[in-house]
């Protein structure tokens, strides 16, 4: 009977250093000084310790992969990072392994844990709307396994991140309703865990009290990037004494339950009321009215996203600075929110 492998735990006990140390040294991380390193490879040759070929190595090989958490695949605004993303890593010679959180903690932890397991040399992620805890990720850092945010980042963990200007195209987005003469604006708002949602609610707020108008709690709602929470929401606000004008949504795929329900309610639009999303997903043109909306460069995001992960993969020396990209919506305005030019056509 052969000799059962130890773990890294194991490994750090007996010679006295961390985790992390001998992680390191077995990935033949610049950090890890030549005599320590001999230490770790000769104990782990001497317990017997190999859960891959490129542990024991200390050839610095890799595996040419990366791996990509998005929290929804059929989501088309992460499908279009996605396409970033392997465009960039198809060119310098590296394969992407996708996985999906759904939305889920414990689902977004079984992706990283099995990451880990593949041994990726690094991890693109784009956080779940139910995860508070970050001890996964900061596992992955442990194991010499870099990780790179882009769109929904954790603040407390360092590394580089991808982000749009949330506050700034919520801002641009609300004052648009404004300048078409919406007085009565709501805002339905993606989940408050995330720090999206969190900033674009802000730049809402911020629009309308810089020009004057009242900020009214019963007109924010909340809920998850879904059609259903739009359409939802909608039902709610327009059941209200005090019935809004226009409708600023915190996403294209909230945007287009609400228009769905105004539809099925009878509100015209922009007439009645106006709709405003952010994302601009393929499908908005195509409804009736179009929808206007903030546009994202998500391919660009994941051109980003792909070439720090990759950079910080191929560094022989750990990064001075983390980088935090951020990148800028564009507002792109179509029937549904245009009140003024369907005022002066007679429309």
């Amino acid at each position: 009977m052969g000799r059962q492998s130890v773990t890294i735990k194991e490994l750090a006990k007996e010679l006295g250093i961390s985790k992390s140390t001998v992680s390191r040294a077995l990935r033949d991380s610049p950090e890890i000084g030549a005599e320590t390193k001999k230490r770790v490879l000769e104990l782990a040759r001497a317990r017997n310790y190999s859960p891959n070929p490129f542990a024991l190595s200390l050839l610095n090989r890799r595996t040419y992969s990366i791996g990509v958490i998005v929290p929804d695949i059929a989501n088309p605004f992460f499908s279009s990072v996605i396409g970033g993303i392997e465009d960039v890593a198809y060119q310098r010679g590296y394969q992407v392994m996708i996985y999906q959180s759904h939305e889920a903690y414990e689902r977004e932890l079984s992706c990283a844990r099995h990451i880990a397991a593949r041994r990726a040399d690094g991890v693109l992620i784009s956080v779940s709307s139910s995860t508070r805890d970050h001890e996964h990720l900061k596992e992955l850092a442990e194991n010499s396994i870099p990780v790179v945010f882009f769109d929904r980042a954790v603040d407390e963990i360092q590394t580089h991140k991808v982000l749009v200007d949330d506050y700034e195209g919520s801002y641009k987005a609300t004052q648009h309703l404004i300048q078409e003469g919406c007085r009565k604006i709501a805002h339905i708002g993606g989940n408050t865990n995330l720090t999206i949602s969190r900033s674009r609610a802000q730049g809402y707020k911020d629009a309308l009290i810089t020009h004057g108008l009242e900020v009214r709690d019963e007109w924010i709602l909340t809920g998850e990037f879904r059609h259903e929470t739009g359409y939802n929401a909608a039902y709610q606000l327009m059941a209200l004494k005090q019935r809004p004008d226009a409708i600023f949504a915190a996403s294209d795929r909230i945007a287009i339950g609400a228009h769905a329900a105004l539809r099925h309610l009878g509100y015209r639009m922009p007439e009645e009321v106006a709709l405003m999303g952010f994302s601009d997903l393929a499908i908005s043109s195509l409804l009736d009215p179009p929808l206007s909306t903030m546009v994202q460069p998500t391919f660009e995001m994941g051109q980003q996203a792909a070439e720090l992960i990759l950079d910080l993969i191929e560094s022989k020396k750990p990064p001075i600075l983390f980088e935090t990209r951020v990148l800028k919506p564009e507002l792109m305005i179509r029937k549904s929110s245009q009140k003024k030019s369907q005022l002066l056509s007679g429309v």
